[in-house]
């Protein structure tokens, strides 16, 4: 602080003695930036006294990196006026700071530091995120932090930041470097108006590319996350461009946090002038690791949740929490409370990895509150999706290549089982979706990824989301005569990928019938007495917290358990050749994915037998009326795994084998439908059947129509 000390002499009225008064004037010294940056890089100390940066700055010199990171929080106590000064005058700081760090780049490493070479400073987890949605002209040209998800990316492209020009005049010629010494090109290259070497500013001004310096440049889109998006209104999205070490950290569907500074340009697609949009340049950026970070959880927040996972009810509360305003459906609630907490996702060594995230399908009759239950699912998922088979396609569902208006290049837009990575994926109607479109989904429900080839562009996206969807029966109602691959207009391949499948029939029954028009009047007369066990806030983070720190594994109990009851089920199909197969080991997979969120629902760090006997119930519950081959009554994981039960396989079988012999015996070499029923009704196979069988064997290539009415196998 510097003082003026200065005599003043004040005229007064008659009278009145001539005071000398002595004033001190306290003026603040102007801040040296380079000088305190470099001062804090040396010298500030983290809580075990080691010097933080100055070892970073060591450790980038090792890796041959170009970027120091410096926390925002680190600097603010060092020198707080400084750190403001970066908020507001961000790029005076961060030109002074880059020069810091090339002198200290020098004196620790002479040889690091080459003609040409840049160094960047870079700053991270500013104390405030500003949302995407209040972003306005009153931050331009400050630093913010934003939190999005990355939903579009183009190619790495190369910017000229110091361009080397060659001016020619009247015979002579001189290269130079522009701009001078301590600038940077922004987004267009302004030619010199004269000369610095020569001075003229007539002559030619040829930029050498070759000779310029580069950086590697990349241009993203930042969105807002879903669940920060106000109902009804549309995701407010904004550019981001990427520099030097920045680029290709990120890819399509991440969660990202950025650090940059807000910068204008003119409108593209404006033609008056006076319209301008922002953007941002940015100085970093973060890929969010851990799911579910958007979630805050305090201190008090967590005494919250602990003391809820002590109470011996909690799994009851928590299932009764799932869409209270919905009458009965207790086992699909329970599904749905497990699918949110999910399993563990395991990785081996070799890299192979086994998902944990839960699918489950919901079949019914109209009016079985499906939609709302997967609606309820949306508002309570900490992270969530919803769609619908009407409004999906396959783009929109996974990923699309599109090609931008303006500069005709190609790139990577993110869909919602993208966007939903970590999350949830509601998908109503699933049924009404054409077929070409839900062949995509098959990729994300197993392998949890999405793969694109499209326009040169190749690449494999995130789709770590649990998928909860709902569908109608194809006839209007659920025949219980059919087998669920028939009622449902949905193809085999996605069926087996659902851990659980649930039926709801509507069914008249008095007694349920008075208590379900009991409670739908009670929540139309009075709503505001529908209220949850736990608070849908306090539910949310309880998930959250589950799913990011209790990772349960599996006891001895629990695995034996498991065990006798998956190899008891596959007894049933060894009592004899003509037995169906009753489960497979994805069933397996999908009892220890659902024991394991049972444990979670508790904080618990292991599997007991509790929560193995919860996943053999609901197991069973599946099986028993999705899984049942409706001829025999039995338990056949075919009806779901391939759309045909045995007894349905055999007869087809059957049928082949009559056409082969009729085709040998006929003098026409094929077989006529009429003595194939004939032959197959003698066997005890109905004639309806043969007429499905006819059209599904033509179907599958298996046989051909040689004449009219008269079939024969196709033989290779």
């Amino acid at each position: 602080m510097t003082t003026y000390r200065g005599v003043f002499t004040l005229n007064l009225p008659i009278g009145v003695s001539i005071m000398a008064i002595q004033v001190s004037l306290e003026q603040p010294e102007p801040l040296d930036i380079k000088e305190r940056i470099y001062e804090f890089i040396r010298t500030f100390r983290d809580k075990n006294g080691e010097y933080k940066y100055l070892n970073r700055l060591r450790q980038m010199i090792t890796m041959g990196q170009r970027s120091l990171l410096i926390d925002f929080n680190d600097l603010y106590l060092f020198d707080n006026k400084l750190a403001r000064l970066l908020i507001e005058q961000p790029d005076k700081v961060l030109r002074e700071a880059r020069e810091a760090l090339k002198e200290l780049v020098a004196s620790e490493a002479p040889e690091y530091v080459e003609p040409g070479k840049r160094f960047n400073v870079m700053i991270r987890r500013l104390p405030v995120s500003v949302p995407l949605r209040r972003l306005r002209s009153d931050y331009i040209g400050k630093l913010v932090m934003l939190e999005g998800i990355l939903v579009r990316s183009t190619p790495i492209k190369e910017k000229i930041v110091k361009a080397r020009f060659i001016h020619c005049s009247e015979g002579d010629c001189h290269e130079f470097d522009w701009p001078p010494e301590g600038e940077l090109i922004g987004e267009v290259i302004e030619k010199p108006q004269v000369c610095p070497v020569c001075g003229k500013s007539s002559g030619q001004f040829k930029l050498v590319p070759e000779e310029s310096v580069m950086v590697d440049w990349q241009r993203i889109v930042l969105q807002e996350k879903p669940e920060e998006v106000p109902s009804g209104q549309l995701p407010r999205s904004i550019e981001v461009v990427l520099q030097d070490d920045l680029v290709d950290l990120a890819r399509p569907g991440d969660r990202v946090t950025v650090v940059g500074i807000v910068r204008v340009r003119p409108e593209s697609i404006s033609k008056r002038k006076a319209l301008f949009e922002i953007y941002i340049e940015a100085n970093h950026l973060e890929v969010s690791q851990r799911v579910l970070e958007e979630v805050v959880i305090t201190r008090e927040d967590e005494e919250k949740i602990r003391m809820l996972a002590r109470d011996p009810w909690v799994r009851k509360k928590i299932i009764a929490s799932i869409a209270p305003a919905i009458y009965g459906h207790w086992d699909i609630k329970e599904a749905i409370a497990l699918a949110l907490f999910g399993g563990v996702p395991k990785q081996t060594k070799d890299g192979h990895r086994t998902r944990g995230d839960i699918h489950i399908l919901l079949i019914g009759d109209p009016g079985t509150a499906k939609s709302q239950l997967l609606q309820y699912v949306v508002r309570i998922a900490p992270r969530s999706i919803y769609t619908t088979g009407k409004g999906a396609t396959a783009a929109g569902l996974t990923a699309a290549v599109i090609r931008d208006k303006t500069t005709g290049e190609y790139y990577l837009e993110a869909g919602a089982l993208v966007l939903a990575d970590g999350g949830v994926a509601a998908i109503d109607e699933i049924d009404k979706m054409r077929d070409e479109d839900r062949s995509v989904i098959h990729e994300a429900m197993e392998q949890q990824t999405v793969s694109i080839t499209k326009a040169g562009i190749v690449a494999r996206l995130n789709a770590r989301t649990t998928i909860i969807a709902a569908g109608n029966p194809k006839f209007g109602r659920y025949l219980t005569n059919r087998t669920l691959a028939e009622n449902i207009n949905l193809p085999v391949t996605i069926l087996s990928r659902f851990d659980l499948i649930f039926i709801l029939k509507d069914r008249p029954m008095p007694e349920e019938d008075r208590k379900l028009a009991l409670h739908v009047l009670r929540v139309h007369s009075e709503p505001e007495k529908i209220t949850p066990e736990i608070e849908p806030s306090l539910l949310k983070k309880y998930i959250s917290y589950a799913r990011r720190y209790i990772r349960p594994r599996l006891t001895e109990e629990a695995m034996k358990l498991l065990a006798d009851f998956y190899v008891e089920m596959r007894k049933l199909g060894a009592e004899s050749p003509e037995a169906p197969i009753a489960i497979t080991a994805r069933q397996l997979e999908a009892l220890v994915r659902l024991a394991e969120a049972h444990a979670r629902m508790k904080l618990k760090e292991y599997v007991t037998e509790e929560d193995a006997e919860a996943a053999i119930r609901l197991m069973k519950r599946f099986l028993e009326s999705a899984g049942i081959d409706v001829e025999t009554g039995k338990i056949d994981i075919d009806v779901i795994m391939t759309g045909k039960p045995k007894s349905k396989r055999q007869k087809l079988t059957r049928i082949v084998e009559i056409i082969e012999e009729l085709e040998s015996e006929s003098s026409e070499g094929c077989a006529k439908i009429k003595d194939i029923q004939r032959r197959a009704i003698e066997e005890g196979i109905e004639s309806r059947f043969v007429e499905e069988a006819i059209r599904i064997l033509r179907r599958d290539g298996i046989i051909y129509m040689k004449d009219f009415g008269c079939y024969s196998v196709v033989r290779d």
